[in-house]
């Protein structure tokens, strides 16, 4: 009997890093796993959890940057008794241009990374910080690049168009979308848990979290997104403006010498739910203080608000709805949230049973409702390891790495 062998997942984001390590079997199954939390902050810590050992456990962390966060993650699972039995590592990568499919990150598409750098400047510095720190450290170990992406390269091309000088489109200025490693997720659990009809009827997927954003998907195929060039466009996220009249630029310019610095890290870091109620950027917070606090209060109205209407220009899109599916930190733990979401939606044939959404059922909608509304937790660690298993296959030669 062979010992078994495991894929590393890595999803990184701005200020922190989750890991999982999945045992390559079939399904695949997720053994030691968790994140350095708040890198570049005194409290920075690191968070696991090894069913295996049945061992879980908090501990601090020096961590004053992402490349240094790096480091101090492969010193720490290079210490773990499950490290030696690593055989590939899956990257979560947000921005992929126009790829379709994932990569071996080679020098060849580290460089294509790097060239594309300024389409995402908030991710894609860290993400390849990330698989060069690791490369560096193990340089035998395959690495896979996965994009988020990858899944709205199915949308036509009236979707993806931006209505600025056509220029900029043969430069690859448009619309690409994100959160596609969650979509991908869903879609595969949708089909799982409710039936290939369902996956291939009209739907429409709520990713609502830190980051939020809807996508439209017919046929099993996105149609359409929110987000657009970046993931700041779109839906109000915790500190993510979403769409804004372009207007703002020019205003903010004459009024405040704002400079292109000030403006995105306004747009991305200060506005959204932060922004609307200077207190917090977590939905938790804001829903614990809106009956004493009008400023949180809007901010949770304004989220709901823009929210139902993505819904309604997206069951146009899709001449109908089917299903409607709820998932993200916020999506699948608001019950509130939800509810305000859905209000007013019947003429849609959304029908929410506030019983079955205070239970967080997989299904909370009323048994009349002519709309399927669910909640499906995502999973986009899972997503990450089964794309690096479809890349690299399933056989012995894994093993032999």
């Amino acid at each position: 009997m062979t010992d078994p062998v495991h894929i590393l997942t890595i999803n990184g984001g701005s200020s922190s890093i989750k890991f999982a390590l999945y045992q390559i079997s079939e399904p695949l199954v997720r053994m030691l796993h968790g994140k350095i939390d708040r890198i570049g902050l005194p409290d920075t810590s690191l968070e696991f959890n090894d069913p295996i050992r049945n061992q879980q456990g908090i501990s601090s962390f020096v961590a004053s940057d992402p490349k240094s966060a790096a480091n101090s993650l492969i010193d720490w699972l290079e210490e773990q008794h499950s490290f030696a039995s690593i055989r590939a590592i899956g990257h979560r990568i947000v921005h992929g241009m126009r790829h379709t499919e994932p990569v071996l990150a080679t020098q060849e598409s580290l460089d294509e990374l790097h060239r594309i750098v300024p389409f995402d400047p908030e991710h894609l510095p860290r993400e390849i910080e990330l698989i060069e720190a690791f490369r560096q450290r193990h340089p035998k170990l395959p690495q896979v690049a996965c994009f988020d992406t990858a899944f709205h390269h199915t949308m036509p091309r009236v979707a993806k168009l931006l209505p600025i000088p056509r220029r900029y489109d043969a430069q690859g200025v448009q619309r690409y979308g994100f959160h596609g490693l969650s979509y991908a997720y869903l879609m595969q659990e949708l089909e799982r848990l409710a039936g290939t009809q369902a996956a291939n009827g009209r739907v429409i997927l709520a990713h609502l979290g830190n980051g939020a954003s809807l996508t439209a998907v017919r046929d099993g195929h996105s149609l359409d997104t929110t987000m657009g060039l970046t993931p700041a466009a779109g839906l109000m996220m915790s500190t993510r403006s979403g769409d804004i009249d372009p207007g703002l630029v020019s205003f903010l310019v004459r009024s405040e010498s704002m400079t292109a610095e000030q403006f995105d890290r306004m747009i991305n870091r200060e506005s959204g739910l932060l922004g609307i109620s200077e207190t917090s950027s977590d939905m938790r917070d804001l829903l614990a203080r809106e009956a004493h606090d009008i400023r949180a209060a809007e901010a949770v109205a304004l989220f709901c608000y823009q929210t139902k209407k993505g819904i309604g220009a997206y069951a146009a899109a899709l001449g109908g709805l089917d299903t409607l599916v709820f998932a993200g930190g916020i999506g699948e733990n608001a019950p509130p949230v939800r509810s305000r979401i859905c209000a007013d939606l019947g003429f849609l044939g959304i029908e929410l049973d506030e019983l079955r959404n205070a239970e967080h059922a997989q299904v909370i909608s009323t048994d009349t409702s002519r709309v399927a509304v669910r909640v499906i937790r995502t999973d986009e660690e899972l997503m990450i390891a089964r794309s690096v298993y479809h890349v690299l296959g399933f056989d012995a030669s894994i093993k032999e790495i």
